[in-house]
């Protein structure tokens, strides 16, 4: 990521507040650089834009970051923090979800988080790593999905499980597209594209849990 050409000779760390009353601050002042950066790209937010936007002086703004990079930096790394809290909150509950219930929440995951990680494209594509970035995005989104397709269906073999989670990204990725209107749509696709979803996982998780639950069965007598 490129810095503000006002503050490209700044080097030190951004300051971690430990009052609350400073982490809240920075936390408006990420939440107005996401929205500006959604709506206009990393490139075209400036710094100024930042700190009017949160209602903020722009001496506020440079006293938490140096420049517009390590405010990027800092978002990018607090929406990857983000999507991964989601994941892993949802593997802890997929062993009290039946298939069609955990391909409704998946399939409406991306567009569920989005507005709390609007930014995270503009931020992957001012990257100077974005194939990396977007590697690694997606690689924590399959690791994410495969290991709640494995909790729900305990019998599901690791590589089985990774190759079900890149089809139901794919589908994810569909369904925010939709969303955003991104994608061609009609208004009754979306409910299509989740019974879709639903079937899919039904038929490829249903054998694996039935099985695991006849096998409880049998210890058990």
């Amino acid at each position: 990521m490129s810095t503000d050409s006002t503050s490209s000779s700044k080097k030190r760390a951004p300051l971690q507040p430990r009052r609350a009353v400073g982490r809240q601050r920075v936390a408006e002042l990420l939440a107005a650089a996401s929205d500006l950066m959604a709506e206009h790209g990393y490139e075209a937010t400036t710094m100024a834009e930042i700190a009017s936007r949160a209602g903020a002086k722009i001496g506020s703004l440079y006293r938490f970051f140096p420049n517009k990079e390590a405010v990027g930096e800092a978002l990018l790394q607090h929406h990857m923090a983000i999507v991964h809290d989601e994941y892993e909150a949802l593997a802890k509950r997929a062993a009290d979800l039946s298939p069609e219930e955990l391909a409704d929440i998946l399939i409406d995951l991306l567009a569920v988080l989005y507005p709390r990680v609007k930014s995270l494209p503009a931020l992957m594509e001012a990257h100077t790593d974005r194939t990396e970035i977007r590697d690694r995005s997606r690689q924590q989104a399959l690791a994410g999905i495969s290991a709640a397709l494995r909790v729900c269906a305990p019998g599901l073999h690791e590589q089985t499980a990774g190759d079900i989670a890149a089809v139901v990204l794919n589908n994810m990725k569909v369904m925010l597209g939709m969303t955003l209107k991104d994608a061609p749509t009609t208004p009754g696709a979306p409910d299509e594209l989740r019974r879709m979803n639903r079937l899919y996982l039904s038929a490829r998780l249903g054998p694996c849990q039935r099985k695991q639950m006849a096998g409880n069965s049998i210890k058990t007598r």
